[in-house]
C-alpha cells in the first residue's frame, strides 16, 4: 500500500511557482467572502433608507457603522496573549507531565494508541478508501475541503457503496472551506441512505458564526480506526493539477483508546451540523489494542473569551521543550506570544528550533508573505527556518525533544488558534518521533535554508506585499 518515496525531489519536479498575483486576489477574495453578507446588509440599510423614508436614514447609517466596526475589529482587534508563567513541573515522557499537560488541554490522556504516518495523497488516500470498503456499521467523516474531482469520485462511490450495504454514513463538510462543491455532487450517496450535512453555512440568521469554520479533517470508522491530519479531499493531494506537483502532506491512522475521543470530535460537528447526538454500539466500541503509545486528542473550538485548547497546548509543549523543537506548517503566522516563546526556548535552554514551511509553491501567495514578515526575530535568535521547494507541503507537524508529537489539522495562525474547531492528537511517542524526525530530514533536504542576510536584503515590493498581508493576517 505505502510507496518508499515519500518526498519530491529537486531535479525530478521542476513544477512552475504559482503566480503570485492570482494568489494575492485570491486571498483577499478568501478574506472578504467571509464578511460580504455583512457589507452587503450594511448597503443595503443605506440603500433602503434613502429610497423609502427619510427617517430610516440615521438607523440605517446607524447599522451600517456598527456592521464595519465589527469587521474592523475582527480584523485589527486585539489578540489573547499566552504566557507560561513556571515551567511544567517533571520531565517530558514522566506521569506528571502528563497529568498537567492533559489538565491544561481539558483532554484525558489514555494509553495504547497505535499511530501510523500515511505520507502523500497516494498512501493516506489509499488507506483511507480501503477503510471505508472494509466498514461494517458507522463512517463519520468531517472535512473542511471536500472538492470535486476524481479522488473526491472515488471517495463518494466507495461511500456510497458502504450505504447501499447498510453501513451508516455520516458526512460533515465545511460550507466555506467547500464553498464551490455542488450538493448535487452527493445526490447517489444521500440516495443510498448516506447523510450529508453542511457545516455553518452563510445564512441571514446565523452570521455571527460565519467566521467560525470546521478546519477539522477527521474519519472514523466503526468506532475502531480513525484518519486525522490536514488533508481533505481534492486532486491536488493525489495526483496534483495544472502541472503542479502533488502536495506534500501527511495524515494519520489511529486505532486503539484514542478513537473514541476522535469520534466524540467528529459527533461534536455532526451536533452542530444537524441537530443530532449519535450513540451507540455503531459509533462507540471497545478498542483491541493492548499496547501503544500515551495519547491525548485535543479538539478545541474558541471560547467566548478567544483561548482555544490547542494554542494553550502548543504555547505548553514549545515552553517546555529542552533539546529540540521541528515544526511542520503551510501556514506560520505565530502571534507574538508564540514568537517570545520560541525565541525563550533558543536563548534560554539552547533548544534547536527547526521550522519547515512552503516556498514559491504556496497556494497562498500573500499568507506566505505575511509569513516571511515574522521571520525576523526568529533568525536573530538562531531558528532555522526552511522553505520546501519541489511542490506546496500542507503537513502540520511538531516533534518536542523527539518524544512527544502533535499532528492534527491546526495550523500556527490566529485563525487555526483563534476562529477554527481544530482536532489535534499529541502523542508521547519516541517510535512515531523517530519516523516523523527522519521524514523531516528528508524533507529539509529538499528545501532552501533562509538566511537573516537574506531576510534583510528581501525587495522592497516584497515588503510591500507583506504590509498589505498584515491588514488581513487575522483571517488568511
Amino acid at each position: 500500500m505505502s510507496t518508499p518515496d515519500h518526498t519530491y525531489t529537486v531535479s525530478k519536479l521542476r513544477a512552475k511557482p504559482l503566480r503570485e498575483k492570482n494568489d494575492k486576489s485570491h486571498d483577499i477574495a478568501v478574506a472578504l467572502r467571509r464578511h460580504h453578507f455583512l457589507l452587503w446588509f450594511a448597503a443595503a440599510c443605506v440603500g433602503v433608507a434613502i429610497r423609502h423614508h427619510r427617517m430610516l436614514h440615521w438607523f440605517a447609517v446607524v447599522c451600517m457603522v456598527a456592521i464595519i466596526t465589527w469587521v474592523i475589529i475582527d480584523l485589527f482587534g486585539p489578540v489573547l496573549r499566552y504566557k507560561i508563567s513556571h515551567p511544567l513541573a517533571g520531565a517530558l515522557d514522566s506521569p506528571e507531565f502528563v497529568r498537567q499537560l492533559e489538565a491544561l488541554a481539558s483532554s484525558r490522556a489514555v494509553a495504547n494508541t497505535l499511530i501510523e504516518p500515511l505520507p502523500n495523497g497516494v498512501n493516506f488516500y489509499e488507506a483511507e478508501i480501503q477503510a471505508i470498503a472494509h466498514a461494517q456499521k458507522s463512517i463519520d467523516w468531517v472535512a473542511y475541503i471536500f472538492a470535486k474531482g476524481e479522488i473526491a469520485q472515488r471517495m463518494v462511490s466507495a461511500l456510497t457503496e458502504r450505504a447501499r450495504a447498510g453501513v451508516a454514513v455520516n458526512l460533515v463538510i465545511d460550507a466555506v472551506g467547500s464553498f464551490s462543491m455542488p450538493k448535487k455532487f452527493f445526490a447517489e450517496l444521500t440516495q443510498a441512505g448516506g447523510h450529508v450535512r453542511w457545516f455553518h453555512p452563510l445564512r441571514w440568521n446565523n452570521w455571527p458564526r460565519a467566521n467560525n469554520r470546521t478546519h477539522r479533517e477527521l474519519i472514523v470508522i466503526d468506532g475502531q480506526v480513525g484518519f486525522i491530519g490536514g488533508a481533505g479531499v481534492a486532486d491536488h493531494w493525489w495526483h496534483g493539477i495544472k502541472k503542479q506537483a502533488p502536495w506534500r502532506d501527511t495524515m494519520f491512522k489511529v486505532t486503539g483508546d484514542a478513537v473514541r475521543f476522535l469520534q466524540s470530535s467528529f459527533i461534536e460537528n455532526w451536533l452542530e451540523s444537524s441537530g443530532e447526538i449519535l450513540v451507540g454500539a455503531n459509533y462507540f466500541i471497545a478498542p483491541e489494542n493492548h499496547n501503544g503509545a500515551v495519547s491525548m486528542v485535543v479538539d478545541s473550538s474558541p471560547s467566548q473569551g478567544g483561548s482555544t485548547r490547542a494554542r494553550i497546548l502548543f504555547q505548553a509543549l514549545v515552553a517546555s521543550a529542552g533539546k529540540s523543537l521541528k515544526i511542520t506548517t503551510p501556514y506560520f503566522l505565530p502571534d507574538r506570544s508564540l514568537i517570545r516563546e520560541l525565541v525563550r526556548a533558543i536563548q534560554e535552554r539552547n533548544v534547536r528550533v527547526q521550522i519547515l514551511v512552503p516556498g514559491r509553491h504556496s497556494d497562498h501567495g500573500m499568507t506566505r508573505s505575511s509569513s516571511r514578515a515574522t521571520y525576523g526575530d526568529l533568525l536573530k535568535a538562531g531558528a532555522e527556518i526552511y522553505e520546501y521547494q519541489p511542490a506546496m507541503i500542507h503537513a502540520k507537524i511538531m516533534i518536542v525533544d523527539d518524544l512527544w508529537c502533535v499532528v492534527g489539522s491546526t495550523n500556527m495562525d490566529h485563525r487555526s488558534f483563534g476562529w477554527n474547531d481544530e482536532v489535534n492528537l499529541a502523542a508521547l511517542d519516541p517510535g512515531l518521533a523517530a519516523k516523523l524526525s527522519a521524514q523531516f530530514a528528508e524533507d529539509l533536504e529538499n528545501s532552501h535554508r533562509e538566511t537573516l542576510q537574506e531576510w534583510q536584503n528581501r525587495s522592497f515590493a516584497e515588503r510591500a506585499t507583506e504590509w498589505l498581508g498584515w491588514l488581513i493576517a487575522r483571517e488568511q
